[in-house]
């Protein structure tokens, strides 16, 4: 008999028997990146516009084949993972897309199996679910923050790669994004917070103490890769110093990983409107009117 095929390093991992561990790095490939020049905004926004009408095609294919699509987004602090959520949104029916951002579970949650709460977001048929953060946090900041035992944590590294092939197998296309930023343009975007009333409120206490903590949560970046980066559903890592090139990268990926096909309806033609039918509407003074204050 030949020799049986050896297994591939990611496609299973207890924790109980942790590999290797890998070279040391940063958050950010080892290597220096090269940068490009950024993008030119009216570049950049016809690029967009193209992407989101392909997003609409894929919406209407998700609804009438009735698939099931999950696409998590991770990634450190100000790395860029709501601006890319919501350029895909923004041309999209909210009935077929949404967007799931859980904040701090209750008392309760806390009782239930880990998985559970971000379970019941799952999508049904004809849905994409998109997690603003999942349940990828045991991994990331509960771990570097001590918001979890090493208990919870090791049974989250032992648990999670079985989770995620059991969604794979009952249909659901699941698409893991792992947005890097390097420590100098996550500092230069904690500076812009700090500047811009409008974006104030992004910036948590929690934040700034990612902020002291950047080694910790390379560190366990890279271990929770090496658990949970499985071919049933890898990794994609979107370079995001420059927001332009991450979101029209990453939205370009999505559209490739799902085969899909136009279904556009023919082009209709308004018909006259019917006359009034002899109705008189109400005096205008009658309805309470919003000030035109501009």
């Amino acid at each position: 008999m030949g020799k049986s095929k050896k297994k591939k390093q990611n496609d299973v991992a207890p924790a109980v028997e942790k590999k290797e561990a890998p070279p040391k790095q940063n958050d950010i490939a080892p290597e220096p990146v090269k940068k490009s020049p950024r993008l030119k905004k009216k570049f950049y926004e016809a690029e967009l516009r193209k992407l989101q009408e392909e997003l609409v095609r894929l919406q209407e294919w998700i609804k009438a084949r009735g698939l099931k699509v999950v696409v998590i987004f991770e990634g450190r602090d100000a790395a860029g993972k709501g601006g890319v959520i919501k350029r895909i949104i923004q041309r999209l029916n909210p009935r077929v897309c949404r967007v799931v951002a859980l904040g701090t579970p209750t008392e309760k949650e806390k009782t239930q199996w880990y998985f559970q709460r971000y379970a019941a977001h799952l999508p049904a048929a004809g849905e994409m679910v998109l997690f603003d953060r999942s349940w990828y946090n045991r991994a990331g900041v509960e771990r570097v923050m001590g918001f979890c035992t090493e208990e919870e944590y090791q049974e989250f590294l032992r648990s999670c790669p079985y989770f995620e092939r059991m969604l794979v197998r009952s249909g659901i296309i699941l698409l893991k994004y792992w947005f890097s930023v390097s420590e100098e343009e996550q500092e230069k975007r904690f500076e812009e917070r700090l500047e811009d009333p409008v974006k104030r409120w992004k910036l948590s206490p929690m934040d700034m103490e990612s902020r002291a903590r950047w080694v910790e949560y390379s560190r366990a970046k890279d271990e929770m890769f090496t658990y949970t980066d499985i071919k049933q559903a890898p990794w994609y890592v979107v370079e995001a110093d420059d927001k332009r090139r991450a979101r029209l990268n990453c939205i370009a990926h999505l559209l490739s990983m799902i085969p899909y096909e136009d279904l556009t309806p023919e082009l209709m033609e308004l018909p006259p409107r019917p006359e009034g039918m002899g109705y008189v509407r109400p005096p205008r003074d009658y309805q309470n009117y919003v000030p035109e204050t501009y």
